[in-house]
């Protein structure tokens, strides 16, 4: 485990709505991290938001993409590739540079859209465990149809340790899955991603959980190795949401300290 960051005091969050519709967390901070949730829904990602500002005193934002969390989605944003151009817009709007950003699972392919937009806002990219190219031999884990209980199964090294979703008693996909699926398709793959991903000209750190069932470590290792700057991680005993599992080992190796 990666030793802990001082801590340090956590600015009250502010919530703000975009023109395209986003609703975006601002732990006010300095430098600026933008974080990109996946299926789960920006839940998934907002104890690690509170521990990265926490931890560096960065301005961490937290957006709800449009159609998640019972959120409305506006009829223009029917693609991942019109959601990255929001975020892109989004941070136009807010005036915001030398942006890093991090996606987890729909996040990372979210993620690595927004650097194929060549903002100069954005100075980095993190794709934690991403989905969205086709990998030969290394399908993804079609959770299509799952419900919120059957994908913490293939999400957690230790499913015992999973927290119970809200939707446990349900069956069959959850509303975010759905709203996931409204963008990326039943597939959730672009058959053009991997070939795209050559264009992307700004450093990208791929980080994978070494048990991840729904994207293997060799699909990450197909991720990495279509960005030309790309560097590589893995992270023993840790699933496909890593943010959850285990926090302080994701932000070591986002810090670039020994895991």
């Amino acid at each position: 485990m990666s030793a802990p960051i001082p801590a340090g005091s956590l600015r009250p969050v502010r919530t703000l709505t975009t023109a395209a519709g986003i609703t975006v967390q601002d732990r006010d901070r300095t430098r600026p991290f933008l974080l990109l949730h996946g299926g789960g829904g920006a839940l998934t990602m907002a104890g690690f938001a509170d521990l990265l500002a926490e931890r560096t005193h960065s301005q961490v934002l937290l957006p709800t993409h449009p159609g998640f969390g019972g959120t409305p989605r506006n009829a223009e944003l029917t693609t991942v590739r019109d959601l990255a151009t929001a975020y892109v817009a989004m941070l136009e709007e807010l005036d915001l540079a030398d942006v890093t950003v991090i996606g987890n699972s729909f996040g990372g392919w979210l993620a690595a859209e927004i650097a194929l937009r060549h903002s100069p806002r954005v100075s980095g990219v993190v794709i934690v465990d991403g989905i969205g190219i086709e990998v030969e031999g290394q399908p993804l884990t079609d959770v299509s149809g799952f419900s919120a209980t059957e994908i913490q199964k293939f999400s957690w090294h230790d499913p015992s340790k999973a927290p119970v979703p809200a939707s446990a008693g349900g069956t069959g996909p959850s509303p975010d899955i759905q709203a996931l699926i409204g963008y990326t398709g039943p597939a959730m793959s672009d058959p053009t991603l991997a070939g795209r991903l050559a264009g992307i000209d700004i450093p990208v750190h791929v980080v994978w959980g070494a048990s991840d069932r729904i994207a293997g470590p060799e699909y990450g290792k197909a991720f990495a190795g279509a960005i030309p700057l790309a560097t590589y991680t893995l992270l023993p005993r840790t699933g496909h949401l890593p943010q959850l599992e285990t926090p302080e080992e994701l932000l070591g190796a986002l810090l670039g300290l020994g895991a």
